[in-house]
């Protein structure tokens, strides 16, 4: 079993992990801009349905939140149990 192969595969997946963390940020940091514009657009066309448009920008906040938290647990699922250095060590006789 080589160490530095081993070791080559957890970093390769710690780094693209963080990567797919900094995405999902992003995407949730545009999505709640996107969220909020709109929201304001919607109150400065009706004023009068700001109630149920605040209902529906938390309600559709909330959903849009639920993707990083499940990008979260994909990724620690993938630095914690490794399934690729599991794999290479199966491969190996290990």
């Amino acid at each position: 079993m080589d160490p530095q192969l081993l070791a080559g595969i957890y970093s390769s997946t710690a780094i693209v992990v963080g990567i797919v963390l900094a995405a999902a940020a992003f995407g949730s940091a545009l999505g709640w801009a996107l969220i909020c514009s709109k929201f304001l657009e919607g109150i400065t066309r009706q004023p009068e349905m700001r109630a149920q448009l605040t209902g529906q920008m938390l309600f559709t906040g909330g959903l849009m939140e639920a993707f990083p938290m499940i990008v979260l647990g994909i990724s620690m699922w993938f630095i914690f149990a490794n399934p690729f250095a599991s794999a290479f060590q199966a491969a190996i006789g290990g």
